[in-house]
C-alpha cells in the first residue's frame, strides 16, 4: 500500500506542474505554424537539435519534427508513449499535431492504419493538462466513435499512453451496466463512447453536465455523421457549448458545409496527407477483383479457404443473417481452421471475447461491416475478403484497411457479380490500384450439394439458409444506387440452390417475371473495363512478400488463358447448373361439381328407383331382406358415424392444439436468439413472410358450439340414393 505524500511534496509536485505548464504554453506559442499551412512540407528537424527551451525567449521548432520527443508535450505523456513502444510520428500525426496541439479545430482525413487515434488523443491530454483539469470539473472531452469495438480499442490507447496522468475515463458503449454507469459518470474526465450511449446518458442521467467541456473528438466522422447518426449528433452536439476545440478524423472525410455547421467548427485546418498520393489505399496493400457469380459465392469462398489453412482471414459478408448461416454451415463441413462469426446483434461480452480470439488465433472471421472501420488487430490480418460489394468505395477502403496497417504488408480480393463491374470503374477512379482477374473454375470446390445435404440433416439450418437468401435480396432491393445493385439482374432461384435450399423462398416485394428474363445458362457478358496506366502497381520485391501461398493464390484467383478467347463461355461451361426439386403445381379439386346417380332399368327396358327390387317385403325368397330390418341398420350406422365422427374432431382437436404450441415455442426460441441486440444495417424484421391466412374448416353435423351455428350442416337423416343402395348391397353380401 502507498503511502500519501506529505503535504510538501504536494505542493513541489504541483510548482513543478505549473512551471511545466507555462513552459508548454511559451513554446507553444512561440512556434505555432501558420493557419493553413502544411507541416509535412518544412525540412524534418535535426535528430540532435535542442529541445524545448534554448534561451530565455527562443524555443525549438516543432512544425515539421518526426519523434514525439520533440513536441510540446508534457513528460507524463512522453513517459506513456516511450512505454508504450510510439517513437516515431506518422504523416497525419506530423501534420496534425502542430495545429491541434495550438488550440484550433482540425479536419483530418488519411489512410486506414495511419495512426490517427493518437493524433486527437495526443490533443485531448494535454488540452486537459494545461487546464489543470481534475475530478471536480466532470466530464472535459467526449470521443464519439460509431461502433463499440472501436470504442474500446481507443480506449485502450488511451489507458496506454496516458497512464502518467491522473485524468478519469469511462467507456460508454452500451450493454447492461447502464445503472451503474449512471453512479460514476459525472465523476468522468474523459468519456468515448457511442453516440446512442451518450445521448441516453444526457436524457436520463440526473446531474449529467457537459457545459464545460473542452474537447470533442469524432473518430470516423463520416460515419458519425451520416444519416443513421444524424438524430443523434444533432441532439448531443445542441447539448454542447460552443466554445470548445473539435476534432475529426477519417479515412474517408467530408467537407459538406452542413456537417460543419452543425459542429460549429471555428475555421478548421482541413489536413488531408494523401491527397496527392497515387492510391487511396495503403501502399503495401495488394488487391484483387475477380468476376463470381452469385450462385458461386460460397463455393469461391470455401476454396478460398482450404487454400490458405495458415493464414488470418477477414471476410465480410452484407447481413448479420448470412453471417450466422455461412458460418453454422462452414463450420459443420469441417474446413480445417477455427471459424468465428461477429455481427451486430451479438452481446457485447461476446462481440468482445470474439475479437480477442481472432486476434491471438490464426482463424477465419465472418463478419458485417461492423468490423469494416478503425479496428486494429495487432498480429495483421493476412487477408480481406469482401465476399459481397461494398455499398460505395468508403466503404471499400475501411475494408481493406483492416489489413496493411502501418508498414506490414496485405493482400485483400473482392467478388464481384457480372452485374455489379460498374463498381471497378468507381474504384480506379479513385485512385485504387485494383488488378481485375477471372477465377480458375478448375480448381473451384463447389459446396452446394454439401450444404442441401447439410439442410436435410439439421433442420434448424434451413431456417438460416432461407433468412440469409432473404436478407441478402433485400439488401440489394434497398440499395439506391441501382448502376451496381440491380436486383432484377439477380440469378434468384440459381442463388438459392447454391444456398441447399430445395425451393426458392417467396419474396413478396418483387416482380418475378423481371427477375425470370436472366434465365440460366446464356452467356455472362463482361464489361471492358479499359486499362489505366495509373492505376498499374509495379510488381512488389520479394522481400514485401511472404513466400507460403503467393503461388496457390494466384492459381485459385487467376484463370488459365482459353484457347478460344472466350472466357464467359468457359465459365459457364465449368460451372453446370444445381440439380434441384421443381415446384409441382398443386391439384384444385372442385367441390362444387355435379354427382353422377345410378339408373336401374327393369326387364323391359324402364327405369327403376335404386332400391326397387328390394320392394317385394313379401317375399319369401332367402335373396330378399326385410326393408325394416335395412331401415334399423342405416339408424344403427348413422349413430355409430356419429360416435366416431365425435370422437375424431376431439383427437383432431387436440393434434392441432399440440401443433400450435410447439409452432409457438419454437419461433419464440428462434425470436430470442435472433433479437438479442438492435442493428442498424440488418434488413431482418421486415422481410419476414406474414404468415397466411388458412380458410377455416367445415365441420358437418359437429356440436361444437360458436362459429358452426350460421354454417349449413348435412343432417346425416337425408342420405341420398346411392348410398342407400351401396350400405343395403353390404348388407346382402354379410347374410350369405
Amino acid at each position: 500500500m502507498k503511502k500519501p505524500k506529505s503535504k510538501q511534496v504536494r505542493i513541489q509536485s504541483r510548482n513543478t506542474e505549473v512551471q511545466e505548464i507555462q513552459l508548454l504554453e511559451k513554446w507553444i506559442e512561440f512556434g505555432k505554424p501558420e493557419s493553413g499551412s502544411n507541416p509535412l512540407s518544412l525540412p524534418p528537424l535535426p535528430a540532435k537539435s535542442p529541445i524545448g527551451r534554448i534561451d530565455e525567449n527562443t524555443y525549438s521548432q516543432y512544425a515539421g519534427c518526426t519523434k514525439f520527443q520533440q513536441l510540446p508535450i508534457s513528460k507524463n505523456l512522453k513517459d506513456g508513449l516511450r512505454q508504450a513502444g510510439y517513437k516515431n510520428m506518422t504523416n497525419i500525426q506530423r501534420a496534425s499535431l502542430p495545429h491541434s496541439l495550438s488550440g484550433r479545430d482540425i479536419l483530418g482525413a488519411a489512410k486506414t492504419g495511419s495512426g490517427k487515434t493518437l493524433a486527437f488523443i495526443i490533443p485531448v491530454l494535454e488540452k486537459l493538462y494545461k487546464a489543470r483539469w481534475g475530478l471536480e470539473d466532470g466530464v472535459g472531452s467526449i470521443i464519439m466513435s460509431p461502433t463499440r469495438e472501436l470504442a474500446d480499442q481507443l480506449f485502450g490507447v488511451l489507458k496506454s499512453v496516458g497512464k502518467h496522468h491522473g485524468f478519469s475515463a469511462g467507456l460508454l458503449i452500451g450493454g447492461h451496466e447502464y445503472d451503474e454507469e449512471k453512479d460514476h459518470v459525472n465523476r468522468m474526465n474523459i468519456l468515448i463512447c457511442t453516440p446512442g450511449r451518450l445521448l441516453k446518458h444526457m436524457d436520463t442521467t440526473p446531474n449529467f453536465d457537459c457545459s464545460q467541456l473542452q474537447v470533442l473528438v469524432l473518430d470516423e466522422a463520416d460515419r458519425i455523421l451520416d444519416a443513421g447518426f444524424k438524430k443523434e449528433v444533432n441532439a448531443i452536439v445542441s447539448q454542447l457549448p460552443k466554445h470548445r476545440q473539435t476534432l475529426l478524423f477519417s479515412a474517408t472525410q467530408t467537407k459538406s458545409v452542413k456537417d460543419l455547421a452543425r459542429l460549429s467548427l471555428k475555421d478548421p485546418e482541413y489536413i488531408a496527407v494523401d491527397e496527392e498520393s497515387i492510391a487511396a489505399t495503403p501502399n503495401r496493400l495488394q488487391q484483387k477483383v475477380i468476376l463470381v457469380p452469385l450462385d458461386q459465392k460460397l463455393d469461391m469462398l470455401w476454396s478460398f479457404i482450404k487454400a490458405h489453412l495458415n493464414s488470418r482471414i477477414l471476410v465480410f459478408l452484407s447481413t448479420c443473417k448470412q453471417v450466422r448461416f455461412v458460418h453454422e454451415a462452414f463450420k459443420k463441413l469441417r474446413p480445417g481452421i477455427p471459424l468465428k462469426c461477429l455481427h451486430g446483434r451479438m452481446k457485447q461480452v461476446k462481440r468482445m471475447f470474439i475479437l480477442q480470439q481472432f486476434v491471438e488465433q490464426r482463424s477465419v472471421l465472418f463478419s458485417t461491416d461492423v468490423s469494416s472501420r478503425g479496428l486494429d488487430f495487432n498480429k495483421g490480418v493476412d487477408w480481406v475478403v469482401q465476399v459481397d460489394c461494398p455499398d460505395d468505395v468508403a466503404t471499400y477502403i475501411h475494408r481493406v484497411g483492416r489489413t496493411a496497417r502501418y508498414d506490414s504488408i496485405g493482400r485483400s480480393v473482392l467478388f464481384l457479380l457480372p452485374s455489379e463491374m460498374k463498381m471497378l470503374e468507381r474504384l480506379q477512379e479513385k485512385k485504387i490500384p485494383v488488378e481485375f482477374d477471372k477465377p480458375n473454375t478448375k480448381r473451384l470446390q463447389s459446396v452446394s450439394g454439401l450444404l442441401a445435404a447439410l439442410l436435410a440433416k439439421y433442420k434448424d439450418l434451413q431456417p438460416l439458409a432461407q433468412r440469409a437468401f432473404k436478407t441478402y435480396v433485400k439488401s440489394i432491393y434497398k440499395q439506391k444506387d441501382k448502376e451496381i445493385f440491380d436486383v432484377t439482374k439477380l440469378p434468384i432461384d440459381d442463388f438459392s440452390a447454391s444456398l441447399g435450399l430445395p425451393m426458392t423462398p417467396q419474396l413478396r416485394y418483387l416482380n418475378r417475371k423481371d427477375i425470370d428474363k436472366n434465365t440460366p445458362g446464356e452467356p455472362v457478358s463482361v464489361p471492358q473495363i479499359p486499362a489505366k496506366k495509373d492505376f498499374i502497381r509495379p510488381k512488389p520485391s520479394n522481400d514485401l512478400l511472404e513466400e507460403s501461398d503467393d503461388e496457390e493464390i494466384l492459381d485459385l484467383l487467376r484463370s488459365k488463358e482459353t484457347t478460344d478467347g472466350d472466357d464467359a463461355k468457359a465459365i459457364a461451361a465449368d460451372n453446370l447448373p444445381t440439380t434441384r426439386v421443381l415446384k409441382k403445381k398443386k391439384l384444385k379439386i372442385n367441390v362444387h361439381r355435379p354427382v353422377g346417380t345410378r339408373v336401374v332399368f327393369d326387364e323391359e327396358g324402364n327405369t327403376l328407383p335404386p332400391l326397387a327390387r328390394l320392394a317385394d317385403i313379401g317375399t319369401t325368397d332367402s335373396g330378399l331382406l326385410d326393408k325394416q330390418k335395412v331401415m334399423e341398420r342405416f339408424a344403427e350406422l348413422r349413430e355409430e358415424m356419429k360416435t366416431r365422427d365425435q370422437e375424431d374432431k376431439l383427437l383432431d382437436r387436440k393434434r392441432r392444439k399440440e401443433k400450435r404450441i410447439k409452432e409457438k415455442e419454437k419461433y419464440k426460441r428462434a425470436r430470442n436468439e435472433e433479437e438479442e441486440d438492435d442493428d442498424e444495417d440488418d434488413f431482418s424484421g421486415s422481410d419476414k413472410d406474414s404468415k397466411k391466412v388458412k380458410g377455416s374448416k367445415v365441420y358437418f353435423d359437429s356440436d361444437s358450439d360458436g362459429d358452426m351455428k350460421d354454417k349449413a350442416a348435412i343432417k346425416t337423416d337425408e342420405i341420398s340414393l346411392a348410398e342407400q343402395e351401396e350400405l343395403a348391397l353390404k348388407l346382402l353380401s354379410s347374410m350369405h
